[in-house]
């Protein structure tokens, strides 16, 4: 994607905890700073979401608007968006990745998950309090990071998917059913579906396919 004169600022949206706003678009360049573990208890508590948490989705998807139009603008008779990501900074979760991967790709028609140089996003591995996230400024400068203890506790394929799914413009839902890929950690531990359902398959879709109109009406 073109890169930008000026920044945005970064959206992140999480598994199961609360996303914060303000993270430097520039982070993504560096791993992200590690933390210390949260305790169980307030992990699972902050499945419920908070007006933060609902900011953060609706800047997040605003940002993945962005990096459609742009996409969508450089090559307009695509039949699907290619969006390359780069797993190099996260070893141990190479198979979750590539799993996601296939996931994604066999699930939407109009986006295409590549793993190659110049990458769209980048995958981290580390201890966070805020567990596993995704961050982006919407213009080839967001990553994914995967939280050591969460991916102990829930299922590793599950969380990789899932945070993936904010790359694509999809926001939590922390109260749907487990056969909701986007619930994260809502449904607890036992949920271990990693496939999207019938409406957020349409709704990545919808969103690579017609974004562009969208973004620029």
């Amino acid at each position: 994607m073109r890169h930008l004169r000026t920044a945005l600022a970064s959206a992140i949206a999480g598994l199961g905890l609360v996303a914060t706003l303000g993270a430097a678009p520039g982070a993504a360049a560096a791993p992200a700073p590690t933390a210390p573990s949260a305790s169980t208890s307030d992990t699972v508590a902050a499945y419920t979401g908070s007006s933060e948490n609902a900011a953060a989705n609706r800047a997040f998807y605003d940002a993945v608007m962005k990096s459609v139009a742009e996409k969508r603008a450089a090559d307009p008779g695509a039949q699907a968006v290619t969006v390359t990501y780069s797993a190099s900074n996260a070893p141990s979760f190479r198979s979750q990745i590539a799993s996601s991967t296939r996931i994604w790709n066999s699930s939407v028609s109009n986006v295409r998950l590549q793993e190659g140089s110049n990458a769209d996003f980048r995958y981290y591995e580390g201890n966070d309090s805020r567990g596993s996230y995704a961050s982006t400024d919407g213009h080839g400068r967001g990553y994914i990071f995967l939280d050591y203890r969460q991916n102990q506790r829930y299922d590793s394929t599950r969380v990789t998917t899932h945070e993936t799914g904010h790359v694509l413009g999809l926001p939590d839902n922390y109260s749907g059913p487990c056969s909701q890929l986007m619930s994260g950690g809502g449904p607890g531990p036992s949920c271990t579906n990693a496939i999207p359902d019938a409406n957020e398959r349409y709704r990545v879709n919808s969103l690579w396919r017609y974004g562009f109109a969208a973004a620029t009406s």
